[in-house]
């Protein structure tokens, strides 16, 4: 405890009071403010202040304001005088959480506002915690929002089954994103995405490229163009030039049979066709932003059977621990794919989720978000 007092015999007065309370507390004693913010400043923080309005160098509820400043998790009990009882309730007002009169004090009620004034300050920090859970969770939302659009489809044609799953062990929102767009030529463009680094700031940067994307697509730019765009607005809308961005863009012509693949730095795919499951990693070219500027990306042509679909992800369905030393990584996730071939495609999308959650739950849990896209012409119908 630290009492702030300038006056010898009330701060003796108060220390006796202490002694015959049942409080336990070690007390330290300053005589001014500037000494007391001192010690709070220097010191481990006293679990409760017993705080003078009129000291040499304060007076009134500058005093409190002051500590309130210094030791913002201090609990405060204001020392008044008889007459000063709507000033006790004003320095309540201003940020102490009890007061009492020095005339009427005694071990009794001195133990009393002590205590209450420390469960009074647990109160306030736990609803204030509570508070920036709420305002941070509906932050996360919006921001989800923005990371998962409604697909732009002009008709029934084209099959978009979509998962996403914040990481939620570390409670923080990450910059994986994508979007489907179909142009009025029926081709069907997709992208997804991942922007490095977790927080909102890294979830605000996916939001801005994908919004981007889904503009230039729209505005009926090149396909490489596309990708040469994201990383100049990745570059200009980093917090640190350290962030980088894995990008893996697709475009389905209407006559089915083939998809354009452009890879920057992104996983590879899974290719379904009937009960078949199969990895395809065609030719890819750097992360955006690793060396803006210097590097080149091409597009490759990849054939799919009658009926096949492609399955993208990000790194978070393959990268979650099965081990103290071991992960799903893409072989494994290749395996549950195989395992679970003969589902439909929702069923299927949410079985890889599903399984890679439940194998990374003894170790953790999946400490990134999961992005996943089944895609295709036509509706997949399995056995």
């Amino acid at each position: 405890m630290l009492l702030v007092e300038d006056d010898a015999g009330d701060a003796l007065l108060v220390e006796e009071m202490l002694i015959d309370s049942d409080l336990d507390f070690p007390l330290t004693w300053s005589k001014s403010l500037a000494e007391a913010q001192r010690f709070l400043s220097t010191c481990r923080t006293p679990v409760c202040v017993l705080l003078d309005l009129h000291l040499p160098d304060v007076r009134g509820l500058e005093a409190v304001t002051a500590i309130v400043r210094t030791a913002p998790d201090v609990a405060i009990v204001v020392l008044t005088g008889l007459a000063e009882a709507d000033a006790g309730l004003a320095a309540v007002a201003t940020g102490a959480q009890d007061y009492l009169v020095k005339g009427r004090l005694d071990p009794e009620s001195l133990g009393r506002a002590v205590r209450y004034a420390l469960q009074r300050k647990q109160v306030e920090q736990s609803a204030a915690a509570l508070q920036a859970n709420r305002l941070m969770a509906e932050e996360n939302a919006r921001l989800e929002r923005g990371l998962l659009p409604v697909p732009l489809l002009r008709g029934p044609d084209f099959e978009v089954v979509a998962r996403y799953t914040p990481g939620r062990a570390h409670g923080l929102l990450s910059g994986d994103f994508y979007d489907v767009v179909q142009t009025a030529d029926r081709t069907v463009h997709v992208v997804i995405g991942d922007v490095s680094g977790h927080g909102a700031a890294e979830a605000a940067l996916g939001v801005c490229l994908r919004v981007a994307w889904r503009t230039a697509v729209l505005c009926a730019m090149d396909h490489l163009e596309q990708i040469r765009l994201l990383e100049e607005i990745l570059v200009a809308e980093r917090s640190d030039p350290r962030i980088f961005a894995t990008v893996t863009s697709l475009v389905f012509p209407p006559d089915g049979g083939r998809v354009r693949v452009t890879r920057a730095g992104h996983p590879g795919f899974l290719v379904r066709h009937g009960t078949a499951v199969s990895w395809d990693e065609p030719a890819g070219g750097m992360a955006l932003g690793l060396l803006p500027g210097a590097a080149r990306w091409n597009e490759t042509e990849v054939a799919l059977p009658p009926g096949g679909h492609v399955v993208l992800f990000t790194d978070g369905l393959f990268e979650g621990r099965t081990g103290p030393d071991s992960r799903l990584g893409e072989t494994g996730l290749l395996q549950l794919a195989l395992r679970n071939g003969a589902l439909a495609a929702d069923a299927f999308v949410d079985a890889l989720v599903r399984e890679a959650t439940e194998g990374a739950a003894p170790y953790g849990g999946l400490a990134d978000d999961v992005a996943v896209l089944h895609l295709g012409w036509g509706t997949t119908r399995h056995g």
